[in-house]
């Protein structure tokens, strides 16, 4: 079986005068890309792509590093576009981002709705599985248009999934017809590399 490996980003350092699509990742995040990598080692990928934008492109450069493959940035794989939002506080950003989920066609929340995200991300990822038609894929990216890919194929509730994927996870998707495998949703921080995995097939 090929499986497509949807890697959440690792932990940005976050900057409120700075938009979001421009933040990179911290000392914290660069070492928690470590254990990422030693857990994607078993998916033995053949190469990982990630979003251009940088948090998401250095998780992708370190992991690829580690794992000693190719690597990849490919347009079309970076978050819901909301670049012109602002910063929010925590619970006003979980609503805002419900709306989206639960409002697909509308356009409730930035510049994008939910379904234009979701259309320009599995463009992507049809682009980057032409470019790779083999062997295991690892794509970085981001929780919501990950969220919004995953939900379509898989009977699980986008914003559910949303709120569980921490900073890195990773959902592994079989290929074709993209099938959940498995959802691996957090790592302990503090001993630097146990993992959660929470649900699958």
């Amino acid at each position: 079986m090929r499986r497509l490996v949807l890697v959440k980003h690792s932990l940005p350092d976050i900057d409120p005068a700075v938009p979001a699509p421009e933040w990179r990742l911290g000392e914290e995040g660069r070492r928690r890309c470590e254990p990422l990598a030693r857990r994607l080692a078993s998916y033995r990928p053949g190469v990982v792509v990630a979003s251009e934008e940088p948090k998401a492109a250095e998780t992708g450069e370190i992991v690829a590093r580690r794992l000693d493959v190719p690597f990849a940035t490919a347009p079309g794989l970076h978050e819901h576009e909301r670049r012109g939002v602002g910063f929010l506080e925590t619970a006003a950003f979980e609503a805002a981002v419900e709306r989206i989920f639960a409002r697909p066609d509308d356009l409730v929340f930035g510049e994008e709705t939910a379904r234009q995200a979701h259309d320009r991300f599995a463009a992507a990822i049809g682009r980057v599985l032409t470019d790779h038609p083999s062997g295991d894929v690892v794509v970085v990216a981001h929780g919501t248009v990950i969220s919004l890919f995953v939900a379509r194929h898989a009977a699980v509730a986008p914003f559910d999934l949303w709120r569980r994927l921490g900073l890195p996870s990773f959902v592994v998707l079989a290929v074709p017809g993209f099938g959940l495998v498995t959802v691996v949703e957090t790592m302990d921080a503090r001993d630097g590399g146990a993992w959660s995995d929470v649900a699958g097939s």
